[in-house]
């Protein structure tokens, strides 16, 4: 299981995403995080995240009918949020590599033994 405070920073970019692959609500972005191996989130941490990129223009929301019982929100990524998702995956893959290039590392740094 990821610890709660590794997957804050990462959750955004993550559910932006989800979304810029296609129209979606809710629970099924909860869904495609698990399936991810993201483990459960709970939608107490999901829908203030939805609210928050859709406060800040990331995404858009339109209610649909639903077959299964009240109608959902779905959720599309705007402009803007292409725009963070780009800035997002170009931040991940420096934080990504610096990490793999310590994790690689065998020698200690600066010539200091390990602790």
């Amino acid at each position: 299981m990821i610890p709660s405070q590794m997957l804050k920073g990462t959750l955004e970019g993550c559910i932006l995403e989800i979304v810029r692959r296609r129209e979606i609500y809710g629970y099924e972005i909860s869904q495609a995080l698990k399936r991810y191996g993201f483990g459960e989130i709970s939608d107490g941490t999901i829908y203030p995240l939805l609210m928050r990129l859709e406060k800040n223009g990331c995404i858009t929301a339109t209610y649909r009918s639903s077959a299964a019982g009240p109608r959902r929100k779905y959720y599309a990524i705007t402009q803007e949020g292409d725009s963070q998702l780009r800035q997002f995956r170009a931040s991940w893959g420096e934080l990504s590599a610096a990490v793999n290039l310590l994790f690689r590392e065998e020698e200690p740094c600066n010539g200091q033994e390990n602790r």
